[in-house]
């Protein structure tokens, strides 16, 4: 039984060197496990490069390097209100934008049409699908200017008469009859007119010259919305937003009713050492929170305001008390005056705010004040009687204090109105809406004081002559504030962005004095 033994212990080990030595493929058991150790071993260095990532992300943000994965613009750039050097010299410092929500009628306030005239009560003479409007069903006829028009100023610029106080400051205008846009939904075309683009999420004409620029005043906010009391414009507050731009570029809109700023007086008094001591300590509590989260410009935006609101104690309660303008401004304005009290009260605390270095103020009417479907004549007789005298009061104070020749002044809605009349019922009294051509003016901050620009067909409906695509006119009021709309960009996902888009607009330097 020994021997036996022996003998197989004996064949057992000698069989062990012709196994290590065969050439024979090996087994599948073998070969499984030797693919999971090769498996463990790539999860494993997968594991440490992890780590690694981690480690050099909190190494990177100890240093204040820049972040793995952030976006270049925001990592490497320090977003604040300070004032910046223009990119050539700026014929204005400040923008004041009168909007006209709804689409004033070109051939009824600016743009006179003899042969629009001639043809009133007649069918349109072409294809009503030219028209462009929303549904053919409700075109109705030629429709001839609504109000007599009369020439004024050296200028000879046309104005209806239901505008004489602007009329009177013809002189100063610059009118471009040759605007056109992208939509004739007020929407989009809101969208294109604030943002350059036909869809919201874009940053804002004030958003940019803004950023752009910056503030020249550090105790009131650089970019400033007077809202009407009757309501907010159509789109609200996104006719004011930064878009993607960090957010302390955002539209800070002042209350339209009461004081424009609430908390503006101190809750108590106490002695002053003891208020800078307060501010002091937020102010270090406010580092040490930065500190420890880079790169979020919602905290940066959110500390600078409060920070804003800190300094607008001392300084915003005096911008905006219009008791200490004379009885003789308020009067130039319409403020008192039923029709023209509200309107008039914000264009005078625009100069007022202006005057501080406030970079951009923009005032709004409600909903669609200029939106004449039904009775245009009425609809925009009301609209001017609340506009007009304020309007042009603003302009003449800013001529006569000599802010005229630093701030330019824009007027105009998103679109105009159609040449025919649109149905109400049984009865056609209004236009629908008209993107291929409208009406807006300009004036002082370098404009070409007088100049009339672009020209319309016979009936007001289509440019003919000069047009003004909506980013023509914005790279225009850059180019007037010091600013090249292509070197005027945001870097977002790779991409340059731009107020004016991919397709390079021209300067209208015929504007331009």
């Amino acid at each position: 039984m020994k021997q036996n033994v022996t003998q197989k212990m004996s064949n057992k080990n000698h069989q062990s060197p012709a196994i290590s030595q065969s050439t024979e493929p090996a087994t599948p058991r073998f070969t499984a496990a030797c693919d999971a150790l090769k498996r463990r071993d790539f999860f494993s260095s997968t594991s440490q490069g992890l780590l690694g990532i981690g480690l050099a992300h909190l190494l990177a943000k100890e240093s204040d390097q820049h972040r793995l994965f952030a976006d270049e613009s925001i990592a490497t750039h320090s977003y604040n209100l300070s004032p910046k050097t223009a990119h050539h010299p700026p014929k204005a410092k400040n923008v004041i934008q009168l909007f006209m929500n709804g689409g004033p009628s070109q051939m009824d306030l600016f743009d006179p049409k003899p042969v629009l005239n001639r043809m009133d009560g007649k069918p349109y003479p072409g294809n009503v699908e030219e028209i462009g409007n929303q549904s053919t069903s409700d075109i109705g006829v030629m429709m001839g200017g609504q109000y007599p028009m009369k020439r004024h100023g050296e200028s000879g610029h046309w104005f209806a008469d239901v505008l004489p106080h602007t009329a009177g400051m013809a002189d100063e205008l610059c009118m471009i009859h040759s605007m056109w846009t992208d939509h004739p939904n007020h929407d989009n075309a809101l969208y294109k007119i604030h943002s350059g683009r036909l869809f919201m999420g874009y940053p804002t004409l004030g958003s940019w010259v803004v950023y752009g620029l910056g503030s020249e005043n550090e105790n009131l906010p650089a970019y400033v919305v007077l809202n009407d009391p009757l309501g907010l414009p159509k789109n609200g507050t996104r006719n004011w937003t930064a878009g993607f731009l960090p957010p302390v570029y955002q539209g800070t809109p002042f209350r339209p009713t009461g004081s424009p700023i609430l908390n503006l007086s101190k809750q108590y008094e106490q002695p002053q050492s003891v208020t800078d001591e307060s501010r002091n300590l937020l102010k270090q509590l406010d580092q040490i929170h930065q500190a420890n989260r880079p790169h979020h410009p919602e905290l940066d935006a959110r500390i600078q305001s409060y920070a804003l609101a800190s300094r607008m104690q001392m300084a915003a309660s005096e911008a905006l008390d219009l008791n200490r303008e004379t009885a003789e401004t308020q009067k130039l304005y319409g403020i008192g005056l039923p029709h023209t009290d509200s309107f008039g009260k914000r264009c005078l605390l625009a100069r007022r705010l202006v005057e501080r270095g406030v970079r951009y103020v923009q005032i709004f009417l409600e909903e669609q004040p200029w939106d004449s479907h039904v009775d245009l004549a009425s609809n925009h007789r009301a609209a001017c009687q609340r506009t007009d005298q304020p309007v042009a009061g603003l302009l003449q104070d800013l001529k006569r204090s000599g802010l005229l020749d630093s701030t330019l002044v824009i007027w105009g809605g998103e679109f105009g109105r159609t040449p025919t009349s649109q149905r109400s019922g049984k009865i056609f009294t209004g236009r629908d809406h008209n993107m291929q051509a409208f009406t807006s003016w300009m004036a002082g901050g370098g404009v070409k004081a007088g100049c009339v620009y672009g020209k319309t067909d016979d009936f007001g409906h289509q440019v003919v002559e000069n047009p003004v695509s909506v980013h023509d006119y914005h790279a225009t009021i850059l180019n007037l504030l010091g600013l090249d709309h292509q070197k005027l960009f945001f870097k977002r996902s790779g991409l340059e962005e731009r107020l004016t888009g991919v397709t390079p607009p021209r300067v209208i330097h015929d504007l331009i004095s």
